[in-house]
């Protein structure tokens, strides 16, 4: 559905102009996408200006920069649903922003005069594309969920391409209208990682290799079966572990493992750290993986064909986590345990089940790689360059 309204006065310019602005922020699952297709789009062609429209207070504005893209802010704030007197006061404050939003974007597309917006989903997108399609400039929308956000659900009605991560997604959004599947852009580090030479960096050996995390905060229930884990398997040597504590974790998982008898400092099969900054490395080197089930983490296992038990967070929006996690496990690609369910001895189980049928723990692992869409960047920039050149692609 093609975006209405009149159209911002722009010069006629040629190709080796041509303007794209993404839109992305609240956190960096929306964030790192927008940043991948534009590096994407930039090496493709670099003669395009990129800049990025985002919250001065969000993630955003540290990410954007740091990926050597100009950054133009605008406070926008999204809205609390539970209802208490704090989220009221806060939710009255998202309007008041909203409603300055208008005419700070109208100001920022005229200066800027942008051939194409793109949205990667969060609070920020919603109002950048609602007033660009107002105002007649081309829209796209990239969401990167089983289960579509608000914002894709409320931009549908308004933007020319809807593009999607998986199929399943058409399922919980609006019929009569057309929705294109891309995949999640994954890095290019991760696709071209190399198996062998990440075991020798790691100093793997031959032992199963189990990768574990549970995000940049980390999760306090996941820690606790983690070191349940590690006090199973630590003494017998056969397990190299790689665990991602969260930076607000790290203290109290080394008082876990104390707690069940676990000395980790010099044990050359754990490697415990608050933060897993060489991700390609690890997840070439793993055989298992566990961790949440965020939308760009899953497109990265995938990508390398790894084994997984998934752990859906159950604090994030619509449980989005949780339908993530069921689109890979219908289709044989891993294993999906909730939150609610988990416990130590469940995970250690699981765990010790896989090492022992190191066939089943392949075919999860070849059953994710088929789910694969390895050429999401080329396929979103193909969509985004149409938009630019007013055809099909």
């Amino acid at each position: 559905m093609p975006s209405g309204g009149r159209p911002v006065e722009r010069m006629k310019r040629g190709m080796a102009t041509m303007k794209i602005l993404f839109a992305c922020g609240g956190t960096a699952g929306h964030i790192n996408p927008a940043i991948a297709v534009a590096n994407s789009f930039k090496l493709r062609h670099p003669e395009a200006e990129i800049r990025f429209v985002g919250n001065p207070h969000g993630m955003e504005a540290k990410l954007v920069p740091q990926a050597g893209f100009p950054f133009i802010p605008v406070v926008i704030q999204g809205f609390e649903r539970r209802i208490c007197w704090k989220n009221i006061k806060f939710n009255c404050s998202s309007v008041y922003y909203l409603l300055k939003t208008g005419k700070k974007l109208k100001k920022i597309y005229e200066e800027y005069q942008p051939d194409v917006v793109v949205g990667t989903g969060g609070y920020v997108s919603g109002p950048v594309l609602r007033k660009a399609a107002q105002l007649g400039i081309k829209t796209a929308t990239h969401e990167q969920n089983a289960f579509p956000g608000v914002t894709t659900k409320l931009l549908c009605k308004y933007v020319d391409k809807v593009l999607l991560a998986v199929p399943e997604a058409q399922e919980r959004l609006p019929h009569g209208r057309e929705y294109i599947v891309t995949g999640n852009p994954v890095r290019e580090e991760v696709i071209y990682a190399d198996r062998t030479k990440a075991r020798q960096e790691l100093g793997v050996g031959d032992r199963l290799c189990l990768l574990s995390f549970g995000g940049s905060l980390g999760a306090r229930r996941l820690n606790e079966s983690i070191a349940d884990v590690m006090a199973w398997h630590h003494r017998t040597g056969s397990i190299y572990h790689i665990h991602g504590t969260g930076n607000a974790g790290r203290q109290e998982f080394q008082r876990m493992l104390q707690e069940r008898g676990v000395e980790f400092k010099g044990c050359p099969n754990l490697d415990i750290r608050p933060y897993i900054d060489n991700m390609a490395t690890c997840l070439a080197a793993a055989d298992l993986v566990i961790c949440r089930a965020g939308a760009i983490t899953l497109s990265e296992l995938q990508a390398m064909g790894r084994a997984s038990i998934l752990i859906p967070s159950p604090n994030v929006a619509e449980n989005h986590q949780y339908f993530n996690a069921m689109v890979l496990q219908e289709h044989g690609a891993a294993i999906v345990v909730e939150e609610k369910d988990l416990t130590g001895e469940k995970l250690c189980r699981l765990v010790e089940q896989l090492q022992q049928d190191p066939q089943r723990l392949r075919t999860l692992g070849i059953n994710a790689q088929k789910m694969a869409i390895l050429d999401a960047n080329e396929r979103i920039c193909r969509e985004i360059l149409s938009l630019v050149r007013g055809q099909e692609p």
